[in-house]
């Protein structure tokens, strides 16, 4: 092998391992298979790269990065209706459409065993998938669980894991229908994909708004993200005293926000029941300030989100003052409420009015007003997304 091609060689295979020498080898030998042609061509591209350019993923988070890596897919089948950059895929298959969606939930960035229940964890998995289907206004039918687990855990904590998932899809009336299993070499990974389907024309997206349409949600939001700090603050009390007993019985509900969420099923059924039909719909996930700019960026409209109009449990009150949080703003960025938020045409609001499920707390405007909170002294301050960020400083 030519010295400067050495050279090359074992600079890229601390970066790319065992697999750029085995392409390397194959293309010096002039016996690579045809099959295999585009990828070696694509390592030997990298030998001419003396300086490969590391973006840490943390410079552009979870939905830059999503936006970076499929940008050049190109829907190419008449059965895609919708694909990547909603709640879920829509595919057309006849009268109905099926939506797809997928989440994975990963040990330690997504949850921590030390306080989340392996039959809670369950449940939950189920249910923030779920949640993506009935953001489409759909109704979900199937799930398939797949799970990668270290030999820490015992057969017993994987059928408390499973008791859970059996307990959601009886709830919410899905099959599980599928899956896989394997090895994990750093803790327990869930993954998840739900399908559901939905009527033709039916479907809601995020990209429907228009302006004047009114900004709804649904419950109240805050209380998972308080819920995960008095757990993570009980778990650092315990580090220095593990006799000591948590009463959490001040904090049932938003505990049970944090570790035993549930999807809107429900609120698909009002919705049919009252005749509406959302111009465009996103579960909250990730903070309601994040998917506000979501559906305002795909829709290409402005908003005026009214802080004082935003539903808020008393228990989320009383303990953001306990941790000297503001409300508001746990409410804009805490995420993991999974309500459903959407806007529907103005001629629907006497069909809503007075319903306790449903909240306006805004309305859309032009795309170049911008995107605003109205503060309770009635000041603008620009909505930024500062929602929970799964890429953030994470190795």
């Amino acid at each position: 092998m030519h010295q400067k091609t050495q050279e090359h060689v074992e600079k890229y295979h601390d970066f790319f391992g065992f697999q750029f020498l085995i392409y390397i080898k194959l293309v010096i030998n002039n016996s690579i298979h045809a099959t295999y042609s585009k990828k070696a061509q694509y390592f030997c591209s990298m030998i001419e790269d003396k300086n490969p350019q590391r973006t840490p993923l943390s410079e552009l988070g979870e939905f830059k990065l999503i936006e970076h890596l499929t940008d050049h897919f190109k829907v190419t089948q008449k059965s895609t209706v919708k694909g990547i950059g909603d709640d879920a895929a829509v595919l057309s298959f006849g009268k109905k459409q099926v939506v797809v969606s997928t989440d994975l939930l990963v040990e330690g960035v997504h949850f921590d065993l030390s306080y989340a229940p392996l039959k809670h964890l369950g449940y939950k998995a189920i249910v923030v998938n779920l949640s993506d289907i009935y953001a489409m206004n759909a109704v979900a039918t199937q799930v398939t669980v797949s799970i990668a687990v270290s030999n820490r855990f015992p057969l017993e904590a994987l059928e408390e894991l499973y008791a859970g998932i059996t307990a959601a899809s009886k709830f919410y009336n899905v099959d599980v229908v599928g899956g896989d299993t394997t090895s994990s070499t750093s803790g327990l990974i869930i993954s998840v994909t739900a399908i559901g389907e939905v009527e033709k024309g039916k479907e809601v997206l995020r990209s429907g708004a228009k302006p004047n349409d009114l900004l709804v949600i649904t419950g109240d939001i805050g209380g998972a993200f308080m819920g995960l700090q008095v757990l993570e603050r009980e778990k650092e009390v315990f580090k220095v005293n593990p006799n000591n007993q948590p009463d959490l019985s001040m904090y049932t509900y938003i505990i049970e926000r944090q570790l035993k969420p549930e999807a809107r099923k429900d609120i698909v059924e009002l919705l049919k029941e009252l005749d509406v039909k959302p111009t465009s719909m996103i579960d909250v996930s990730d903070g309601i300030s994040s998917e506000i700019i979501h559906l305002c960026k795909q829709s290409k409209v402005g908003v005026d989100l009214y802080e004082e109009k935003i539903p808020l449990d008393p228990q989320v009150i009383s303990t953001c003052e306990e941790f000297n949080l503001d409300s508001t703003t746990i409410a804009l960025n805490g995420g993991e409420d999974y309500e459903l938020l959407m806007t529907i045409s103005q001629e629907d609001f006497p069909k809503i009015k007075g319903n306790p499920n449903l909240t306006v707390i805004g309305y859309m405007t032009e795309e170049d007003r911008g995107m605003h909170l109205v503060t309770r002294a009635d000041e603008k301050i620009q909505i930024i997304a500062k929602g929970w960020n799964a890429l953030t400083d994470q190795a």
